[in-house]
């Protein structure tokens, strides 16, 4: 009897590492309730709730991307400067590929070196096709692959809180949008 005991005790930790439930500390209406498994710019693999803990800019991309994408990035960094250095490390960007195919590890490597991004702070990720899709539609961005091998997207700068969930977003490139820096600041205040 107490080995069954025992088994039905241990039975919650199995299922989680399992992948079967989310950590109990993690809010259901966090993105990190999603089974996502990614892979950054070093070959490096990771869980998306391994992002837990801190906020987060998340927004998606693709490195062949002639125009809508490196302003993605340039509004981020923008967005980064209008914080404090102290805040600045309080929070991660992460940009997920529309385009797993051809944006291989190396390939996020080489954007990653073009755009002098800080590896203290900025992560560039893929994923697969299906894990695209299910990010995409809880981020709010819609997205088609072109004939012409370009992807027809929307934009969205989208800030999660320490436990994934989304607090705010905006549509706002090329210029720091205040509303969604005073979020951050918010985000980063102590409750």
């Amino acid at each position: 009897m107490k080995r069954i005991a025992s088994l039905f005790a241990t039975l919650p930790l199995a299922l989680l590492a399992a992948g079967f439930v989310a950590a109990a500390e993690t809010p259901g209406d966090s993105i990190y309730v999603l089974k996502v498994g990614l892979e950054n710019q070093d070959g490096r693999a990771f869980a998306l709730a391994d992002r837990a803990g801190k906020p987060q800019l998340v927004s998606m991309f693709y490195t062949s991307c002639q125009y809508v994408c490196p302003l993605i990035i340039d509004t981020l960094k923008k967005t980064q400067h209008e914080l404090e250095a102290a805040e600045r490390k309080r929070v991660d960007v992460l940009l997920i590929s529309f385009d797993p195919d051809r944006d291989t590890v190396p390939r996020l490597k080489e954007t990653f070196a073009e755009r002098k991004l800080d590896a203290a702070s900025w992560t560039l990720a893929r994923t697969d096709e299906r894990s695209v899709r299910k990010l995409a539609a809880t981020l709010g961005v819609q997205y088609r692959a072109l004939a012409n091998m370009e992807i027809n997207h929307s934009t969205s700068l989208v800030l999660l809180d320490a436990q994934g969930r989304i607090v705010a977003k905006t549509d706002k490139l090329g210029a720091v949008d205040a509303d969604f820096v005073a979020a951050i600041h918010r985000a980063l205040a102590p409750h």
